[in-house]
């Protein structure tokens, strides 16, 4: 675990989902899953995220969607929290789940909602 990739995709990671929770995820490897963990801080927070192409709020609204559609609620629930990081306001999220709502039908978007009102609470209450 000791890549430039692997190191640029655990600042982004830090950056986005918050030092404390990548900090326990990594606490919390064991031989099974530590080949996941490299390949999700690697390819995907060292790879993907750190591309010009898109900025880091863009991304944390497309990763809302898509999490709602494939119906992903913990997940999404680190991503609303990753994503009020990168700047997200709630109304912004709250555009996000109703276009959700549209595409991927009602109950994904409901989910969504629930999931959202619930981090947005937590994210209040703890001054965020």
């Amino acid at each position: 675990m000791t890549s430039e990739r692997f190191q640029q995709g655990l600042a982004v990671r830090k950056a986005v989902l918050g030092e404390a929770h990548v900090e326990r995820s990594l606490q919390n490897v064991t031989d099974f899953d530590r080949p996941m963990q490299e390949l999700t801080t690697e390819f995907c927070w060292g790879t993907v995220w750190t591309r010009p192409g898109l900025t880091r709020k863009e991304r944390s609204l497309i990763n809302l969607a898509m999490l709602s559609a494939l119906n992903r609620p913990e997940e999404l629930a680190l991503h609303i929290r990753g994503a009020v990081a990168n700047g997200c306001t709630p109304e912004e999220i709250c555009e996000v789940f109703l276009q959700v709502a549209v595409y991927c039908g009602i109950p994904a978007g409901m989910e969504s909602f629930k999931v959202g009102k619930r981090v947005l609470a937590e994210l209040q209450n703890e001054g965020r």
